[in-house]
């Protein structure tokens, strides 16, 4: 059975401030510590007003902070938006603050339009190439130092933190190959090329210092309830984001609605739709079936679920409800195999 782990986005909801989806974030990390999960990460986005991780690393420490074992990163650091040695340096500071736990999954895109990441970046001429480059330069300053060179990541340099690569393409997949490490790929939004990816990745993965044979993780959304009429209704605020964000006007997460049919037309509902087609939406049997499906599927390493929903109390029940099937398909393995 695969491993599971959280993507967290730092919703933050209809009405509220970013404080109070901070620390939503920080008791949903607790709540998957205590249900057994591997891994919580955190993605970078900017100038969304529904998303409070823009300062990744920060919202990590705060993380790390109030857990004790869960591993916390990344998921991820748009690597173009950042000087690699303030990464490194940003990365190795968490290691050495809770050392053993943090990762660094890394991505390409901007994490944002195209205005912001003009504010953001240092120029916009990044290249498939430029950011090869940039990938491996954060290596080398997170590796043991070689001689005396004339410019070191302090925190840093010698601490390894393993990195991730994370992407919705090929690109990411045969670089992540390349260079022998762990891939994610973003299947909970842009689902299109993922079997593709997964199996170029494993085809063409050279194993390396960080990993011996291929690592992946797949992500999907999780809108799990006591039915499935409950479960389609806390998805209708996922929904109402990315229809948002699709029609150019994000804004903070949307209460959820009874019916969908009133906000879209038939055309924005089929793009939504194929977005979230890797999504386990509904009561637990039915989660259950599109989750062993995916495991089926995928054969990824690791299920990365995530969920942005409303009601604080909802989301963590719909965490719960993964754990629990976790541990039952877990549990069915082990007695086929016996």
């Amino acid at each position: 059975m695969p491993r599971f782990s959280v993507l967290d986005l730092c919703p933050v909801n209809e009405g509220e401030h970013p404080r109070d989806a901070l620390r939503n974030t920080l008791e949903l990390a607790q709540h998957a510590e205590k249900l057994g999960f591997h891994r919580y990460w955190l993605a970078e986005h900017h100038n969304m007003p529904g998303i409070a991780s823009a300062a990744t690393s920060v919202v990590i420490s705060h993380v790390a902070a109030g857990t004790k074992t869960i591993r916390v990163g990344s998921g991820g650091v748009m690597l173009p938006n950042h000087a690699p040695l303030v990464i490194a340096e940003q990365f190795g500071t968490l290691d050495a603050l809770y050392p053993g736990r943090i990762d660094l999954g890394i991505g390409r895109a901007p994490g944002t339009d195209q205005r912001t990441a003009a504010a953001l970046r240092r120029d916009m001429h990044g290249t498939e190439e430029r950011f090869i480059q940039d990938v491996l330069q954060v290596q080398q300053f997170l590796a043991p130092l070689e001689g005396n060179p004339p410019i070191r990541a302090v925190p840093g340099y010698g601490s390894e933190v393993p990195m991730w690569l994370l992407g919705s393409s090929l690109f990411s997949a045969d670089l992540a190959a390349r260079l022998g490490l762990p891939f994610a790929f973003a299947s909970h939004f842009a689902p299109d090329m993922l079997m593709d990816a997964l199996s170029l990745y494993r085809h063409r993965f050279e194993p390396s210092k960080q990993l011996d044979k291929p690592y992946a993780i797949a992500a999907m959304g999780f809108f799990a309830a006591d039915t499935d009429e409950e479960g389609e209704f806390i998805a209708t605020s996922m929904q109402q984001q990315f229809l948002n964000l699709r029609r150019g006007s994000p804004g903070q997460l949307p209460k959820p609605v009874k019916s969908m049919d009133d906000i879209w037309n038939r055309v924005e509902k089929a793009g939504v739709d194929h977005a979230m087609r890797c999504a386990a939406i509904g009561s637990r049997d039915t989660v259950r079936k599109k989750l062993r499906d995916f495991i089926y599927m995928t054969k990824a390493d690791e299920i990365m679920v995530t969920a942005n929903i409303f009601d604080h109390a909802a989301r963590l029940k719909s965490f719960s409800i993964a754990a629990e099937l976790r541990d039952e398909l877990d549990t069915e393995q082990a007695e086929k195999i016996a």
